[in-house]
């Protein structure tokens, strides 16, 4: 088998099958297989995902419920899968046509990879102007680590051994495992590559409550990723700066009035209070 691609699931009744309908009509000339690893859904996921067994070549299910977290889902699923590379993706956003030969030829030839995001497709207008892209002309860096790269894990490509190699994703960080991911490739030696001929339609979270959570969750953990990494080059996080940006908030909170301001503002507002909670669950100052 010459590439694996692994599906992180979790009650994904709702997005999966645009995921399973798009591979199912990939086409590569290599044997590759899929792995959906389902993290414990308690909804419909794995009824939908039985149905394009006979769609899909190679289908199978992984149990991944041991942990919750797409980290432990990926490395559950990796240690199922037969492949030499690893291609992962997500159950909430689609592949574009030519995605799997695209990851499988470019992890021919390099060892780690990201792809290109595409936002357009899958999100209303007003909510990809809310959040730019930072995946689609080039892999984005932190502004914390700015020497190293990073792909979001819905679009990333390694070859097994060395997943293996590094133990796979940290189960430790249950989010921005992604970042943790490439960062420790990187500083071992390995080099992250961009693969702009494979797309992948991502979906933003459509509702600002699932939004304010999900910066919320990515903001705790950027503090854990701090604790990690101070010692090897992450630029300290300025308590100034925290607090001229808790005051800019209060500040701009009577002129939020549309719907894309909106949402903008209470991602703003959702990274602070996860900046505050993740410094008094890791003890760390990260305002």
């Amino acid at each position: 088998m010459k590439l694996s691609v692994i599906i992180a699931c979790f009650n994904a009744a709702n997005t999966i099958a645009k995921q399973l309908d798009a591979l199912a009509q990939q086409q590569w000339s290599e044997p590759w297989e899929v792995i959906v690893a389902d993290n414990g859904s308690t909804d419909a996921s794995l009824e939908i995902v039985r149905q394009y067994q006979s769609r899909i070549p190679n289908l199978r299910i992984v149990d991944a419920s041991h942990k919750a977290g797409a980290g432990p889902a990926r490395n559950a699923g990796t240690r199922a899968a037969q492949g030499e590379a690893l291609a992962f993706c997500d159950a909430d956003d689609e592949v574009a046509p030519g995605w799997v030969a695209a990851m499988g030829q470019a992890l021919a030839e390099y060892d780690f990879v990201g792809c290109r995001f595409d936002p357009n497709k899958l999100n209303e207008s007003w909510l990809v102007r809310a959040h730019p892209c930072t995946q689609e002309t080039e892999l984005p860096k932190s502004r914390y680590m700015p020497h190293l790269l990073f792909t979001g894990g819905g679009g990333m490509g390694v070859k097994r051994s060395l997943h293996e190699a590094m133990g796979g994703f940290d189960e430790s960080v249950l989010r921005l495992e992604d970042i943790d991911y490439c960062w420790r490739l990187q500083l071992s030696g390995v080099k992250l590559h961009f693969v702009p001929d494979a797309v992948l339609y991502v979906r933003y979270r459509p509702t600002l409550t699932g939004m304010y959570r999900q910066a919320r969750q990515w903001a705790e953990s950027e503090v854990l990723l701090y604790k990690k990494y101070q010692a090897l080059g992450m630029h300290p996080f300025s308590w100034k700066t925290g607090l001229k940006s808790w005051g800019r908030l209060l500040q701009e909170m009577p002129q939020v009035r549309s719907l894309e301001s909106r949402r903008q503002w209470c991602w703003r507002l959702a990274w602070r209070w996860g900046r505050l909670q993740g410094s008094i669950k890791y003890k760390v100052w990260a305002l």
